[in-house]
């Protein structure tokens, strides 16, 4: 009877459920009608219970008997009913949405004092998240994405911030430009409990991984950490992870390791190419970039954890030293020009014809070399054991990172040296309840400084100044995270940008050459400064 009364139970939770849709109401009318029959039955099978000593049981066994049978067709039904819910994907495809409204009062000091601004750039930013789990193994995530500066559109000559390499692979969901909207992540997941039988629970994913927001940049900006550390490498990136849960295997508290590989640039002819046959390697362009490294985590007691970081980069892309100084010496003469000509001192034409000969001079892409990257951080969530309610709700971390170049043979190596150059940088962080109002907003600081020839790959940190990881100098920033209702959370932040040498945002080629701002150009950024305020709604 206990099983019938389940059965029940399972069918009204069907019939009251969002599964009720235009397309199942024979169904569930099967389903109603069956459940009636049911409730009749056991009411009839309970009269003869009553009736059992002085009657036979034989009509109990009958009616049982048409129970069962009654109970085989439900479980028909319901399994063609689930089949039919995961075809139409109701309720089975769970959507979130995080939208963003942001302003940036956006400072710059150049080498020579001169300055460049932007007093309230505006921009929205909206972020929809997908997942669909087909089975206790398998999952799908994915997360579709559109940042716009407000007025801009997808229609090129109407638009100021599509030109350049804002489009560029590793960073088109980062940047400010039009109403299109973009593909950030999408990648399946598949886990289980054992490793050829041993209890060592592992993952594998792969697809347009989540790669950017990776900790601890992910504290300031109030989300979930994604990987890798976001100290050497914050892009967007198409690629594989294989996780592996080593505690019990180690005997280290909370222990995994992750490996982590991808492509960041494809060498193929373009379909349909009138000299070339399609997707074949162009032996004309850069090979392909890639990249394999690890993260790994040897301890983690939820409290107290270290994480490790490592990374090599192959075929990496800048410009050599040749063409790039041909550019900024057409660049400059254009700049002059067009001096002169606001002055009368030079004509429209010689205006056109150095604008033609600085466009001729662009520079093109070349394979400079290799890099390794390395990362170290520890992280505590709480500081000492009950010392107070504010101490055990505080986040602080310390991070260094390295970077290490492998230069090709071609004018100007990587980051303006024939040599292996060193970079380093360290990171310190707190994130603490705020004094005035504990229980609703959090505030925090950060400071880091990156040396002369430090290089990460964060082109994809949350910013619109410039990556603050990336600075060959110092740089600081102050920020407040409140939550103002379930869903909404408001944020203010101060970022200083303190530069030591050129070259912080630049590639890896001739274009990253460190050169001390005392001697640098007079258009060098001296320092950059990002004053932002925003409302963030997440569902």
């Amino acid at each position: 009877m206990k099983k019938n009364l389940i059965r029940l139970s399972v069918v009204a939770a069907l019939t009251t459920s969002s599964f009720a849709s235009d397309i199942n109401k024979e169904m569930l009318n099967q389903i109603q009608a069956l459940k009636a029959q049911i409730e009749a039955l056991e009411k009839k099978v309970a009269e003869q219970e009553v009736k059992q000593q002085t009657q036979t049981s034989a009509v109990t066994t009958v009616d049982e008997k048409r129970i069962e049978k009654i109970e085989k067709k439900l479980d028909t039904v319901s399994n063609t009913a689930t089949a039919a819910k995961i075809q139409s994907g109701n309720d089975n495809l769970k959507w979130d949405v995080d939208f963003r409204t942001q302003v940036d009062n956006i400072q710059y000091k150049h080498a020579d004092g001169s300055k460049s601004e932007n007093n309230a750039l505006l921009t929205n930013r909206l972020w929809l998240g997908m997942a669909y789990k087909a089975d206790d193994n398998s999952s799908f995530h994915g997360k579709l994405s559109y940042n716009k500066a407000f007025g801009d559109t997808a229609n090129h000559s109407q638009s100021n911030t599509n030109p350049g390499y804002a489009n560029f692979d590793w960073v088109t969901n980062e940047n400010a430009t039009d109403n299109t909207i973009k593909l950030k992540e999408a990648y399946w997941l598949y886990t289980q409990e054992k490793l050829f039988g041993s209890d060592i629970p592992w993952a594998a994913s792969v697809g347009r991984r989540p790669s950017t927001d990776g900790l601890p940049i992910n504290i300031r900006n109030d989300q979930q950490a994604n990987s890798p550390l976001s100290h050497v490498v914050d892009v967007e990136f198409d690629g594989f992870s294989i996780k592996f849960d080593t505690d019990t295997l180690t005997g280290l508290t909370g222990s995994w390791l992750k490996i982590c590989g991808g492509r960041g640039l494809t060498n193929a002819v373009p379909r349909f190419d009138m000299f070339k046959p399609a997707y074949s390697t162009d032996d004309d362009k850069n090979v392909n970039v890639d990249m394999l490294g690890f993260i790994a985590v040897p301890y983690d007691d939820g409290q107290y954890s270290v994480h490790f970081n490592y990374a090599h980069a192959w075929n990496l892309i800048g410009f050599d030293k040749t063409s790039y100084d041909g550019f900024m010496g057409a660049y400059q003469n254009y700049v002059t020009t067009a001096t002169n000509y606001k002055t009368g001192g030079a004509t429209l034409t010689d205006l056109n014809n150095s604008a033609f000969a600085m466009n001729m001079a662009a520079p093109s892409f070349k394979d400079v070399g290799d890099i390794d990257f390395a990362t170290i951080l520890f992280k505590t969530e709480g500081i000492g054991d009950g010392i107070s309610d504010y101490l055990d709700n505080t986040t602080a971390f310390a991070s260094f990172a390295m970077s290490k170049t492998n230069p090709n043979n071609i004018p100007g190596g990587m980051l303006g040296s024939t040599d292996s150059e060193t970079g380093t940088s360290v990171w310190l962080g707190v994130n603490a309840p705020c004094p005035l109002t504990p229980d609703i907003a959090k505030i925090g600081f950060e400071w880091n400084k990156g040396s002369k020839y430090w290089r990460s790959m964060t082109y994809g940190e949350d910013t619109y100044a410039g990556s603050k990881i990336a600075t060959r100098g110092q740089a600081w920033e102050v920020y407040r995270n409140q939550q103002l209702t379930k869903s909404l959370t408001w944020g203010v932040s101060y970022v200083f940008m303190d530069y030591d040498y050129t070259g912080s945002n630049s590639f890896f080629g001739a274009d990253g050459t460190p050169v001390a701002i005392s001697d640098a150009d007079g258009s060098a950024v001296a320092e950059a400064q990002d004053v932002r305020t925003y409302i963030r709604y997440k569902f």
